[in-house]
């Protein structure tokens, strides 16, 4: 692999994320906000529109909006591959475990408050895997610091601020997440 490759890094929410490419040396390359899923279909199903019906059809309902996760991720990262080139690999949020079937993440009440995320973060992962990148899992109660660690600045949030000024709005928490998942990552996609 190239030492000159970028990483692409997630915050990922209800139907929607956050990506953020960095160079290995912490320079921001690309940054957009992707909707991981199609019109007309809900957002976060598990949780929400799948308590309201019977049990077949919530199961049928997640399918179909796994289904269009998948080719919105496909879309998402087909965009910023052709954007930026060399991508190395992309680092996406840590997934709790969850039950194995639908039916069982829809009736249990921790599953069904994560599940959609974890739906589309796979989404996400199973994309970048098909173009041959590589997947880094991160956990967000910690990438901030090790971001502030691997960049060796004291302040990462007066970093973040340069960044903000440098490149404009939007820049928020996600876009700070991102960025920190991909900078920390970066070492790991050489080795």
């Amino acid at each position: 692999m190239s030492k000159n490759g970028v990483i692409i890094g997630v915050s990922d929410h209800g139907g929607w994320a956050v990506l953020v490419t960095v160079a290995r040396d912490g320079t921001l390359l690309d940054r957009r906000r992707v909707e991981l899923v199609g019109e007309g279909l809900p957002k976060i199903p598990h949780h929400s529109e799948c308590q309201r019906l019977p049990l077949d059809e919530a199961v049928e309902l997640v399918e179909r909006v796994r289904l269009s996760a998948e080719r919105h991720a496909v879309l998402a990262l087909d965009a910023v591959a052709m954007a930026v080139p060399n991508i190395l690999g992309v680092a996406l949020r840590m997934c709790p475990p969850l039950p194995p079937t639908i039916a069982e993440r829809i009736t249990d009440y921790r599953a069904q408050n994560n599940a959609d995320w974890v739906m589309y973060r796979k989404a996400l992962a199973s994309a970048a895997e098909s173009r041959g990148w590589p997947v880094h899992w991160y956990d967000a109660k910690s990438v901030l610091g090790a971001a502030r660690d691997a960049l060796r600045v004291e302040d990462l949030d007066a970093h973040f601020l340069q960044v903000r000024r440098a490149f404009g709005p939007p820049w928020n928490t996600d876009h700070k997440l991102a960025m920190a998942a991909a900078i920390v990552t970066a070492p790991e996609a050489v080795e």
